[in-house]
């Protein structure tokens, strides 16, 4: 009895063994449908219900899951090959089943203003090497980082320039130069980032400073002086006051990158309107200009209606004093008057009040 337990336990020994280093050779009675690309079988082969009622049901589909993946991992090493770091990989081709996603795909991110003018000018970039030797230290050093070649921030001693103030401190000089460096990059890049997402960018404006120049005077003044309703049209100067410099009329340039489709039709509606045989012309401005017209020979004539109705020469009637005593008398320069009869003392004469 004892003997038949161990043979007994001998033969599931074996079994399981087998079970586990089964062969790579599976039959199948319909060949599997195979989508590389996606790493995807489909087997379109019937399930045996009696099989499948007389197993266990997780043994049967461990089993039929392990066929499956066999005839997936055989049909998958029957494409190209590759040795990348001592590793053997195989070439996929492309997927042919279409799978639907949870969320859209990412787009991609927009160029910056430098990469749509290289590729407008067809400027490649050229691919650097980290290292760079050093002249100095007769060492390889990094190009850019920590630890980079002709680092001038490392320097223990700094020559003073001639123009330079002597008692000014080259150090913190040369710190505050590479601050303002740093924030003038990450400037550009949150543009570069506003710009993409369509946000507008507040210009850089009036900074208060510890020491203002006298350029940045005669800005802030100009600037304040615009800042009213009237965009500063009424507002008076000081005494000895210059008038300001470059507050004219800003040409605008089109871009140079971007979007030709404008630039394209321009051109065509001008080469447009000087093919065309006859003129151009603009309704408006022609029926503003005829009315404009019409009202100054209407003011002309109303102008030489009124200059015909004046006094008749030297005769006109009218109320004044005469040369003396009482009565009313008509004069031939003076109108009525009192004045005495004709041909007394005091009459009054012809052409004379």
């Amino acid at each position: 009895m004892a003997a038949c337990s161990i043979e007994d336990l001998l033969a599931k020994a074996e079994q399981d063994e087998a079970e586990k280093l089964k062969s790579i050779t599976v039959q199948k009675e319909l060949d599997l449908e195979f989508d590389i690309g996606n790493l995807l079988a489909y087997d379109k082969n019937r399930i045996d219900i009696r099989q499948f009622r007389e197993q266990k049901k997780e043994d049967f589909l461990r089993s039929l899951a392990r066929d499956n993946t066999q005839l997936l991992v055989n049909e998958i090493w029957k494409h190209p090959t590759e040795r990348v770091e001592e590793v053997i990989v195989v070439k996929l081709p492309e997927p042919t089943t279409s799978l639907p996603r949870e969320k859209p795909p990412p787009k991609p991110r927009p160029p910056t203003k430098w990469e749509e003018f290289a590729k407008l000018k067809g400027i490649q970039k050229k691919k650097k090497t980290n290292l760079v030797w050093d002249d100095v230290a007769k060492e390889w050093k990094r190009r850019w980082g920590y630890k980079r070649v002709n680092d001038g921030t490392k320097e223990w001693l700094i020559e003073v320039p001639e123009t330079a103030d002597p008692n000014e401190d080259q150090f913190a000089k040369r710190n505050k130069a590479k601050k303002e460096k740093v924030a003038k990059n990450e400037l550009h890049r949150l543009r570069n980032i506003a710009r993409a997402q369509k946000i507008k960018v507040p210009g850089v404006g009036l900074t208060p400073t510890a020491q203002q120049s006298k350029t940045d005077l005669v800005r802030a003044v100009n600037v304040a002086k615009s800042s009213t309703a009237s965009a500063g049209k009424f507002q008076d100067r000081l005494p000895k006051e210059k008038a300001p410099r470059n507050t004219g009329k800003k040409r605008k340039f089109q871009p140079v990158i971007g979007n030709f489709s404008n630039e394209k039709q321009r051109q065509l509606d001008l080469l447009k309107v000087m093919d065309s045989k006859k003129p151009r012309l603009d309704v408006n401005k022609a029926v503003n200009k005829q009315m404009r017209e019409d009202d100054r020979e209407e003011s002309a004539a109303k102008f030489k209606k009124g200059g015909k109705k004046g006094r008749k020469g030297g005769n006109f009637s009218g109320k004044g004093k005469g040369g003396g005593g009482k009565g009313k008398g008509k004069g031939r320069a003076g109108g009525k008057g009192q004045g005495p009869p004709s041909g007394k003392k005091g009459a009054v004469k012809p052409g004379k009040r």
